[in-house]
């Protein structure tokens, strides 16, 4: 028999760690997306301070003349290399959520959820191997930030709308899937890394674009089974929802959210730009009497964490079997309070160092990264939760675009946060990161205070009653 949209009849043969198989392949598809992604850009930064921006290949780049004047214009300063490079950074890892909007409002209004997938995805192909050339650089940035505004804020939509509004395994759901992300991140920076600062940069590119076609093949071997085609029998038909009255006061309340939750990623988004400059020139990353890559540091922090997310799917497990599961808001506030102490972490390492005159060790740099990803576990797809189930159905595409622009303001402020680690001390700079996302905590409480009715779900108590799959289910979690 046909599930319903939203709900999970699937047989239990068909279950995939509980949850509906069509989470199995959109986990896997973004799982591919993932390692292309975080593969190039844990190689970005560096690859345009210590290679494209400099004299002899800049030139190369077909229009950079005037794109540097319109980010220096921008910035309202001639910008050095370094600060060029974290400026431009910015403007790319902005975009990448930015874009999700348009994403999402082609996906509703026009091409329908799957196609805008599929396009994206091609989009994306191309872009990770245009990086492989210095002159098409800015054209294979505009597809990366083009394509995934049409793949990711999509694909995270498809994942709330395998679950009826009320079924509480929305934010297992999404931890889930986080994790499948997770661990393709941390093997991505190890061969993207690896190719890229000791064989060549344009390999690292390369391997990244040979990942998205994997992710693409992926994804459209599942497309019977997400929620387009199952309500309707054929792809991308379904009728569209209109607002009703009550939903715009929900809207509202959810764009308030966005300056809180971009203020507390700062601190997480640093991680793939000033934080590789400062730990290439501060930390110690001899290991074995081998010298190690930077890059590897983005797959030590993908390693952990997968295990920080895997323990808080199980810790919230746990935690409702014995009492009420907090909802969504008070996870993010829970998280956000963890992921402020993380850069305190960094700015007691440089204060050390400064006192010591030594480079700092490893040990350092993996408590920050401990800390931080146990933070983000709950902050990052427990918000992706929030939006999901909150918003209006017929703005669904759309308002997962809009979660999107939190980071979009992330990352914008991190391009230009970036610049000042070569004007303000390492303890200093880290300092105020973690003040930055404090403040974004503060706001999150205020507003989980103010509309906790709007921001608490109504639970169905026919989808949380839901029957756990059987112990050879769980046993065998391959998706079959």
């Amino acid at each position: 028999m046909m599930a319903k949209p939203g709900t999970d009849a699937t047989p239990r043969a068909r279950l995939f760690l509980g949850h509906p198989l069509g989470l199995g392949y959109l986990t896997f598809a973004d799982a591919w997306e993932r390692f292309s992604f975080s593969g190039m850009q844990a190689l970005l930064v560096l690859y345009m301070g210590q290679r494209l921006l400099l004299p002899g290949h800049v030139e190369h780049v077909a229009g950079f003349a005037a794109f540097r004047g319109a980010v220096e214009h921008l910035y309202g300063r001639h910008l050095s290399v370094g600060a060029l490079a974290s400026a431009i950074f910015g403007l790319y890892s902005g975009g990448v959520y930015l874009t999700p909007i348009a994403g999402g409002l082609l996906a509703d209004r026009g091409l329908g959820r799957t196609r805008t997938i599929t396009r994206g995805a091609c989009l994306l192909v191309a872009g990770h191997f245009l990086m492989a050339f210095e002159a098409p650089f800015l054209v294979a940035l505009a597809c990366l930030v083009i394509g995934v505004g049409c793949f990711k804020g999509n694909m995270a939509t498809q994942v709330g709308e395998l679950y009826a509004p009320g079924d509480l395994r929305r934010a297992d759901a999404f931890q889930i899937y986080m994790i499948g992300i997770s661990m393709a991140a941390i093997v991505s920076p190890l061969v993207c890394g690896a190719l890229g600062q000791r064989v060549a940069w344009h390999w690292g590119f390369a391997a990244a674009g040979v990942g998205m076609l994997v992710g693409l093949a992926v994804y459209l071997s599942g497309t019977r089974l997400y929620p387009e085609a199952r309500r309707t029998g054929k792809r991308d038909d379904a009728p569209r929802p209109r607002l009703v009255k009550g939903e715009g006061l929900t809207i509202a309340v959810l764009l308030a959210l966005l300056p809180a939750l971009a203020l507390s990623s700062v601190g997480n988004q640093q991680m793939f730009n000033a934080y590789l400059v400062w730990g290439d020139a501060h930390l110690n990353l001899r290991v074995f009497g081998q010298a190690l890559p930077v890059t590897w540091l983005i797959s030590a922090d993908a390693f952990i964490a997968t295990g920080a997310m895997a323990f808080t799917v199980m810790f919230w497990r746990w935690w409702a079997i014995r009492r009420r599961e907090p909802d969504e808001i008070v996870k993010l506030v829970l998280g956000v309070a963890i992921s402020a102490t993380a850069p305190l972490i960094l700015a007691l390492a440089s204060a050390h160092e400064a006192v010591s005159g030594r480079r700092i060790g490893l040990a350092w740099a993996l408590a920050f990264h401990f800390v931080n990803e146990v933070g983000v576990a709950n902050v990052f797809p427990v918000g992706l939760a929030l939006f999901s189930r909150a918003s209006p159905k017929a703005v669904g595409g759309v308002m997962i675009g809009v979660y999107y622009l939190s980071l979009f303001a992330a990352n914008m402020l991190v391009g230009w946060l970036g610049g000042l680690l070569e004007t303000m001390t390492p303890t200093a700079f880290w300092l105020l990161h973690s003040g930055l996302v404090a403040s974004g905590g503060v706001m999150l409480l205020g507003l989980a205070l103010a509309f906790r009715r709007i921001l608490t779900p109504m639970v169905d108590p026919e989808a949380s009653a839901k029957v756990a799959p059987s112990p050879t289910a769980q046993a065998n979690p391959a998706i079959s």
